[in-house]
């Protein structure tokens, strides 16, 4: 398999694309730019990132409106903190969810707050952006592919380490709909971005994620309620845009630590 690349094609700029991901590499509307770069600019006012070893974290001046797969804060609610820990390992009589709220109350988080949990290298997560005129959708993610699985081919099991988190961070507002709309475009981008590096499960089946994976999505409420946010949807394109852009960096990035494919 040849190396990823990166891809500067007319008006369109993604950093981190794969040579078989046309949609990633240069077939956008004028105008639209992605972009995966170290910079963990948001470009959503009021909205930063922060990237470590031991966490992905994000932080709102106002209060995000979000729907997520999420151990603590799950469903719809508003929060101003998404927490993505790193765990090594959980111990069989822990409970996930007081490590995180443990985890949170160490990082000076006092509020309501939506949190997700992951043994991958956190440090490894990436933040890329996509964005066309007002509107702007912004992906941080975090993978793991040591327990992948085929949606509906692998058999159920014990869950293992291993999981991809997704958080999508959008600068409108959407209806409660429009945001379920969301996570399976989100969702959709992922399991093409795999598909596009050819991650497989264990008996070689194509990987559409992990077991495990979780997924968060988070709105500013700026701007009148879109109801949709499908793929065929601006806002749907540019945040399966970013999710793709993200991965594929991730997954450009560890071929060139591991010397080559490895632990796929």
């Amino acid at each position: 398999m040849t190396a990823p690349l990166d891809t500067d094609a007319g008006d369109t700029t993604v950093a981190g694309a794969h040579p078989l991901d046309t949609t990633v590499a240069g077939v956008a509307p004028s105008g639209t730019t992605v972009a995966s770069t170290d910079s963990l600019d948001t470009t959503i006012a009021g909205v930063t990132v922060t990237v470590d070893a031991t966490a992905v974290r994000v932080r709102s001046l106002r209060p995000l409106r979000v729907l997520s797969s999420a151990l603590v804060g799950g469903g719809f609610g508003e929060t101003r903190e998404i927490v993505n820990m790193h765990v090594d390992d959980v111990a069989p009589d822990s409970s996930p969810e007081v490590d995180l709220r443990t985890f949170a109350t160490r990082l000076g988080i006092g509020e309501s707050f939506v949190g997700l949990m992951t043994a991958a290298a956190t440090e490894h997560a990436r933040l890329a952006v996509a964005a066309e005129g007002a509107l702007t959708a912004a992906a941080v993610v975090s993978v793991g592919l040591s327990n992948t699985v085929c949606a509906g081919v692998t058999a159920p099991g014990p869950a293992a380490p291993g999981t991809i988190n997704a958080i999508v961070l959008l600068d409108v507002d959407l209806t409660p709909a429009a945001m379920v709309n969301a996570v399976i475009t989100a969702t959709e981008a992922k399991a093409m971005a795999l598909g596009e590096w050819q991650v497989e499960d264990a008996a070689g089946a194509p990987a559409s994620g992990t077991s495990t994976d979780a997924v968060v999505v988070a709105c500013s409420g700026r701007g009148a309620p879109l109801d949709y946010a499908g793929p065929g949807t601006p806002i749907g394109y540019l945040l399966a845009r970013a999710v793709r852009a993200a991965i594929g960096r991730i997954c450009r990035e560890k071929v060139a630590r591991d010397g080559g494919r490895r632990g796929w």
